[in-house]
């Protein structure tokens, strides 16, 4: 019994973290590029689109 029960905690310890990577690198695979310009509109918000400096 000992011995399945230190199998068992071995294995979710192999197989969570590639879980999390695996997530991880999805979610990373579907982000969203932008040009310079784009970005820096989104991050700051505070001035009208069509405004340049």
């Amino acid at each position: 019994m000992a011995g399945a029960v230190l199998v068992l905690f071995g294995a979710v310890a192999i197989i969570a973290p590639l879980g999390l990577y695996l997530l991880v690198r999805a979610e990373h695979d579907d982000r969203e590029t932008m040009g310079r310009e784009a970005a820096e509109r989104a991050a700051r918000r505070d001035t009208p689109e069509d405004q340049h400096d």
